[in-house]
């Protein structure tokens, strides 16, 4: 498989150059977004996460009535990462072609016939620093950065379709596009910290996500529970840093929430992976909505996705301009 170039790995029939071929015109995913897509980061040949690919390539499958071999289409998958080594493979799985016309498709119940269409992509997967969940799993840790509430919205979607990776992202590509005209205006200014991502609003004007992550936080008033034995232990383990390493317990530590995935935004791989490691730990995760009110009181403030793992930040500017400020990791 050449870098960087698409394959059709179904239907299965075709031979290695004809599953080579463009995608046509007329596929639905195309057409209509009908369909969903994964991005998976490879190590050493081994996909990150696997069992969580799995089981979004299942979930997306029945929610969307696809008809989806996932144990022989992860055959492959693996096949393809020991070729790729390190690097990025990116599915996409639409809908096959239908008899009638426009947006319809014939129900089935074993489900629809789809496509799938792989990417792969040679890049470097930072794995330097690491955080460590209570049930053993690492989690890649990335440089501190800041945040910024932006403007743009996402869409409030109907079940079974919020939650999803579907291929309709188009709110999150102009949130992206908002993002990174600031980011530019930022350089221009020579403006340092670097902004790390955007945190961004559904239109019921809830925070949900990042443009291309979900967002875990921590709020000061929680502090006020804690006994001060674990408020001083909180404050040392904070001074004790110097930059160089991450505070061991940054995951650990306190109160997280993660905003609920039931009526917007994309319930991500790392999410669940985050979700799942603190569920026997003393503080599990709460899923939590995040309002305007919320802000000003934040105490902590990371966002994530299955690539980059952990992306912690030092501060958030909101839509004001104030800008509130982060505990050091």
């Amino acid at each position: 498989m050449s870098p960087n170039s698409w394959i059709c790995l179904h239907p299965s029939n075709a031979t290695t150059d004809a599953a080579k071929l463009a995608m046509s015109l007329d596929n639905r995913g195309l057409a209509y977004g009908d369909g969903f897509f994964t991005t998976m980061g490879v190590i050493d040949g081994q996909i990150l996460w696997l069992d969580y690919h799995q089981q979004r390539l299942v979930s997306h499958a029945i929610a969307l009535q696809l008809q989806l071999d996932s144990d022989a289409l992860l055959t492959i998958l693996k096949m393809h990462a020991k070729q790729l080594q390190q690097g990025m493979l990116k599915l996409i799985v639409t809908r096959a072609a239908q008899e009638v016309r426009g947006y319809g498709y014939t129900p089935s119940k074993s489900g629809s016939a789809c496509q799938v269409w792989l990417k792969s992509s040679p890049m470097s997967i930072a794995t330097v620093q690491s955080l460590s969940l209570p049930d053993g799993k690492l989690i890649p840790l990335q440089p501190t950065a800041t945040a910024i509430c932006l403007s743009s919205q996402i869409a409030c979607l109907p079940p079974p379709l919020a939650g999803l990776k579907s291929l309709n992202r188009l709110d999150n590509v102009l949130a992206s596009g908002e993002l990174h005209a600031i980011k530019a205006k930022a350089l221009e200014d020579n403006i340092k910290p670097s902004i790390g991502e955007g945190l961004l609003r559904d239109m019921s004007g809830h925070w949900v996500e990042g443009t291309m992550s979900n967002v875990f936080y921590q709020l000061s008033d929680s502090r006020l529970l804690e006994s001060p034995s674990s408020k001083t232990s909180a404050t040392v383990n904070a001074n004790k840093n110097n930059g160089q390493k991450p505070n061991a317990n940054y995951l650990t530590q306190g109160q997280w929430y993660t905003p609920s995935m039931a009526q917007s935004g994309v319930a991500g791989v790392m999410r669940q992976v985050i979700i799942n490691g603190l569920s026997n730990s003393k503080n599990p995760v709460i899923i939590r909505s995040l309002q305007d009110e919320d802000l000003p009181h934040l105490s902590q403030l990371f966002f994530c996705n299955a690539l980059r793992g952990i992306m912690p930040m030092t501060s958030l500017r909101l839509l004001s301009g104030e800008v509130v400020g982060f505990e050091a990791i």
